[in-house]
């Protein structure tokens, strides 16, 4: 135990006194910024997929827009994370001569790739809508996209809400690989206090217990919103 302690109090000192924290407060407020921009974006780019995937497919345009997106999905689900940032930023990019920051190049990827994965999630629950909801806007004169937008999409937000919080959820753990292209997340924070104080245990176990905390909280967000949405469906 008194080995324990003093872990405790080396690891004090580094994040106190030698301002660790600041590091710390970095990691943090980047891990939330890639975390919540990639998921806003990933919903973006995941509702025009799946809108797209689920357009009826008797003209060629249609058809060639949903094998784009496919192709799109099956590249971005097919690599892991943490390739996909390393191709951006060292190879696509500069290819391209853009510069970007470890953090901007982190959301951009966090977000094409969750985009991927919330395409299939938004595809499910708008399979999940009656057809007759579909077929009863077109019937008073609705174009597709209206009936999309104003109809199916806001009832499948509904069927899809716990699926999206675990996205989120994967996201916020998922952030632990920018370290890769040189952004500052909650494990480049940590290992920096283990490696002035030559101890990784105490760092690692509050970096976790962050974490689990994170979760939590969105946990209970979601849950939150869940009920919120149940009582709306009785008062209506």
């Amino acid at each position: 135990m008194g080995s324990f302690e003093k872990k405790l109090e080396v690891f004090w000192r580094i994040f106190w006194e030698q301002g660790g924290y600041n590091s710390v407060l970095e990691g943090l407020q980047n891990t939330l910024i890639i975390a919540v921009s990639g998921l806003l974006i990933g919903i973006v780019i995941g509702t025009l997929i799946a809108t797209v995937r689920t357009m009826p497919k008797y003209k060629t345009l249609p058809k060639v827009l949903n094998s784009i997106c496919g192709f799109y999905v099956n590249v971005f689900r097919g690599t892991p994370m943490v390739v996909q940032l390393l191709i951006f930023y060292y190879v696509l990019l500069p290819l391209m001569e853009v510069k970007l920051t470890g953090v901007q190049v982190s959301l951009l990827v966090f977000g094409l790739n969750s985009g991927a994965y919330i395409s299939e999630i938004m595809r499910s629950g708008i399979q999940a809508v009656d057809l007759g909801q579909m077929e009863a806007g077109r019937a008073v004169g609705l174009p597709f996209s209206v009936s999309m937008i104003k109809i199916i999409i806001p009832q499948a937000i509904k069927n899809i809400l716990p699926t999206m919080g675990n996205e989120f959820i994967t996201l916020i753990k998922e952030t632990s690989v920018v370290s890769f292209v040189g952004a500052t997340d909650l494990y480049v924070a940590f290992s920096y206090i283990g490696s002035n104080s030559y101890e990784f245990m105490v760092p690692y176990i509050v970096m976790a217990l962050i974490y689990i905390v994170l979760v939590l909280v969105i946990s209970m967000f979601i849950k939150l919103m869940e009920r919120s949405l149940k009582k709306s469906d009785r008062s209506s």
